[in-house]
């Protein structure tokens, strides 16, 4: 045998073996690009991965775990130290199923959090509100409660425990999740002082009203009825009625008196609860909104025609429509027939079969 003859076969094998290490790192390397750039991720139970203020690497590999979002942190871990991912970013943040680790490791390292849809419609209490943010930011309901009953806290605001909620305007809010409640406030204000023009304060003063005080009234009205027409003239009726010194007694704010929203029948005893709400015992405007109102009511008490009425009571007819009225008698002649009415309507459920 040739010199030659012998170094073509060795050659031939060294070859095989370049190509076979070859053929092992590529997949290896197309392995691991499958784990990086592949489907990798689980949807956690409603969509979202919420990572606390204060949370370390740790700890968001362990939510990762404890979300099912991930089986193992390995491939986590290796790519978020080839991102360069290393501070945590708290947030909540979007993982649909699929997700690729180096996307998931990009939208956390670069803080893309999904926002948090804070809508506001018509809430009666602090508390109510307070358990709204409870559900849906980082901060507990405890904190906020607690922000929006401290005189200090609001004072920035130019609000105090009885009139913040008529800052609490009836609009759809876009926050972080990790928002404050002091943060909460200040978009709270700033809707707030959006909607309060210079058209709307010149609306305001022509009823005679500061702004806090069309809120407040407004959300009596809000309470009242949903019909835009009768509306106006409740808001007309009720500003008759507080120009002339008169109580307001508007049954809603013996309901916000007892917190008992559920009543369907105001009675004498009722009308002798104790507060400052009571518009029954106390003359003027409640010393802050009984729930927050919508813009339509607001717009109502802005817009509120000039009339004369004094009183007004719902009809009879339980179509949801008010009878208003400018003298006692008249008033009484159709309160009578409505009271009648609703007994004759509760002793009918009572005796059905």
């Amino acid at each position: 045998m040739t010199l030659q003859a012998g170094i073509i076969p060795h050659f031939m094998r060294i070859r095989k073996i370049l190509l076979l290490l070859l053929l092992l790192v590529l997949l290896i390397g197309g392995f691991a690009a499958y784990k990086i750039i592949g489907p990798a991720t689980r949807k956690p139970a409603d969509g979202f991965l919420y990572i606390p203020t204060g949370s370390t690497m740790a700890d968001v590999k362990r939510l990762l775990v404890e979300q099912k979002v991930v089986s193992s942190t390995y491939w986590f871990s290796l790519t978020a130290r080839a991102v360069g991912y290393d501070r945590v970013k708290p947030g909540k943040y979007a993982v649909p199923s699929g997700t690729s680790m180096l996307t998931l490791v990009r939208k956390l390292n670069n803080g893309r959090q999904s926002p948090v849809e804070f809508v506001i419609t018509k809430l009666r209490t602090k508390e109510s509100l307070a358990g709204k943010v409870g559900r849906q930011f980082e901060c507990d309901s405890l904190a906020f409660i607690n922000f929006i009953n401290s005189p200090d806290s609001l004072s920035r605001f130019n609000l105090d425990t009885n009139t913040v909620m008529a800052a609490v305007m009836p609009y759809n809010y876009e926050l972080k999740w990790t928002t404050t409640p002091g943060h909460i406030m200040e978009q709270f204000e700033a809707a707030y002082k959006r909607f309060w023009t210079d058209e709307r304060k010149a609306k305001a003063t022509d009823q005679g009203l500061s702004p806090m005080q069309v809120m407040i009234l407004a959300s009596i009205v809000e309470e009242e009825s949903n019909d835009a027409e009768d509306r106006l003239k409740i808001a007309s009726t009720y500003i008759n009625r507080y120009k002339k010194g008169m109580l307001l007694q508007a049954d809603p704010t013996v309901k916000f008196a007892l917190k008992d929203f559920a009543l369907r029948r105001i009675l004498f005893g009722h009308l002798k609860a104790v507060s400052p709400y009571n518009t029954y015992l106390n003359k003027g405007l409640p010393p802050g909104p009984i729930c927050t109102p919508s813009q339509q009511a607001i717009e109502s008490v802005l817009n509120a025609p000039k009339t004369e009425y004094i009183y007004f009571v719902a009809s009879a007819k339980f179509d949801g429509s008010h009878i208003f009225t400018t003298n006692y008698e008249d008033h009484m002649k159709y309160a009578r027939e409505f009271q009648a009415e609703l007994t004759r309507r509760q002793n009918a459920r009572k005796n059905a079969p």
